[in-house]
């Protein structure tokens, strides 16, 4: 009996320790989502949703999750652009932590990371930099 009783609480553990949790949330309809260390820890309790990745996310078969930030700078051609940022679970890695897409009508920065709701802010080395980068492009586009 006392082997089954350590058996279960180890898988319980392990099960865990395999979860990531992450923010998961869009600025779209939530502005906290932004910034969220702007806010105190308990805005962020009440206002903020995480999602521990394993039990939150369907995925056809096993993953190893992560946490993923984007940045998208969408593009409107008869007014001005609007950013949105999105913070939630991955499963398909990029071979860089962060990186971007330029696409048609958005311009888009991901960043991953590995740890518990580690993509709660601007803290990735690259983030802040393609942030004002892609703003930068926004702002020539519409000059032009």
């Amino acid at each position: 009996m006392k082997a089954a009783i350590v058996l279960f609480v180890f898988s319980i553990n392990m099960r865990w320790g395999a979860t990531i949790r992450c923010y998961e949330c869009n600025s779209a309809n939530n502005s906290m989502c932004i910034d969220p260390t702007s806010y105190d820890q308990e805005t962020i309790r009440k206002y903020l949703r995480f999602t521990n990745c394993e039990q939150g996310v369907y995925t056809p078969g096993p993953h190893a999750f992560f946490c993923r930030k984007i940045v998208q700078t969408i593009l409107h051609k008869h007014h001005d652009s609007e950013v949105r940022v999105m913070r939630g679970c991955g499963w398909v890695r990029h071979h860089r932590d962060c990186y971007k897409a330029d696409n048609e009508d958005h311009l888009e920065t991901v960043c991953q990371c590995f740890t518990d709701d580690c993509n709660s802010a601007l803290n990735n080395k690259y983030t802040g930099g393609l942030l004002l980068a892609a703003i930068t492009v926004v702002m020539i586009k519409t000059l032009l």
